[in-house]
């Protein structure tokens, strides 16, 4: 038989609830040891009737309910002593960084020529050193990329100056090759090989004809 899901309201019969009071506490109770034993965790439980009678589970001897409680206490005060001075670190981490924020909105509004009236001698003097020091890594700065550039457009040109030296050298070959073939010798030599070429010979098969005295 199946049981129906029990609805999370009060029980309005006296009878009933205290049946089902004394059912589930002994559960509990059950419930709490087991977690005890098979886990090795401190347990303490403390349970009143509706009518005031105290039932209490200790995991051990040598934990009582009133060891547990102390322990629990001193944790959350521990807790929220901590929790405490969190939020008053972070607090001041935030004042500290919104007072570094306003510091360096004033400095630079300063470095902008703003907000200059209101300044002394020596803070104006002070504006103008950190102008100058500015200056003078922003001028390194560029004379350091200049120098940069100016070497890789030196490897830049001596790479097309061996490229142009390397054409140079394959058209002075292919300018001899062409004299040279050009030459008088070349084309007589040619030449002969033509006329060579163009010679017949007659084959005869048989004795040599004779010729008369």
């Amino acid at each position: 038989m199946v049981r129906g899901k029990t609805q999370m309201k009060r029980i309005e019969n006296d009878t009933s609830r205290q049946v089902t009071f004394s059912k589930r506490r002994n559960g509990l109770l059950k419930k709490a040891f087991e977690l005890s034993v098979l886990c090795e965790a401190e347990v303490a439980l403390i349970i009143f009737s509706p009518r005031g009678r105290l039932s209490e589970f200790a995991s051990s001897r040598y934990f009582s309910v009133n060891k547990t409680v102390e322990r629990y206490l001193r944790k959350v005060k521990d807790r929220g002593l901590g929790t405490k001075g969190s939020q008053a670190n972070t607090q001041e981490g935030t004042i500290n960084m919104t007072k570094k924020i306003e510091h360096l909105e004033v400095l630079k509004r300063k470095l902008l020529g703003d907000g200059l009236d209101a300044c002394s001698i020596d803070e104006l003097r002070q504006t103008e050193n950190q102008l100058e020091q500015s200056l003078s890594k922003i001028r390194a700065r560029k004379d350091q990329l200049l120098k940069e550039q100016i070497q890789e457009l030196r490897e830049e040109e001596k790479r097309l100056l061996d490229i142009n030296e390397e054409l140079r050298e394959q058209l002075s070959q292919c300018g001899d090759e062409l004299r040279r073939r050009n030459s008088p010798e070349e084309q007589d030599v040619e030449h002969r090989n033509d006329g060579t070429d163009g010679v017949e010979t007659e084959l005869v098969i048989g004795p040599p004809e004779r010729r008369m005295p």
